[in-house]
């Protein structure tokens, strides 16, 4: 298996639930609130997050908030970070990953 993967699967909400929860979304994942949840998607420029609690939203920790020298979760792994910005063109909730904080502190 390739080590980059779109989300795909039952985990990922269709476009039209993103879109149409996005309202709520935001609502409940204000900047700064800390999340959980699970990869479910890897590529070069990142990975996407299922957010645990809240069922529309799709996170996305980009390689830009990452230290030097990390390298991104794998698939099906369990993370923890905060909402750092809101992408309204794409309903993706931008997220910053405790473990890259760490490193920067």
């Amino acid at each position: 298996m390739d080590e980059h993967a779109w989300p795909s699967g039952p985990e990922v909400p269709a476009a039209g639930l993103l879109r149409e929860g996005w309202a709520a979304t935001v609502a409940a994942l204000p900047v700064g609130t800390q999340i959980t949840g699970k990869v479910i998607g890897r590529q070069r420029f990142g990975v996407f997050i299922r957010i645990d609690g809240v069922p529309y939203a799709i996170g996305l920790a980009e390689i830009t908030a990452m230290p030097l020298g990390m390298d991104l979760p794998a698939l099906g792994a369990f993370v923890r970070g905060e909402v750092i910005w809101h992408a309204t063109h794409n309903h993706q909730v931008k997220v910053r990953l405790d473990e890259w904080r760490a490193v920067n502190e």
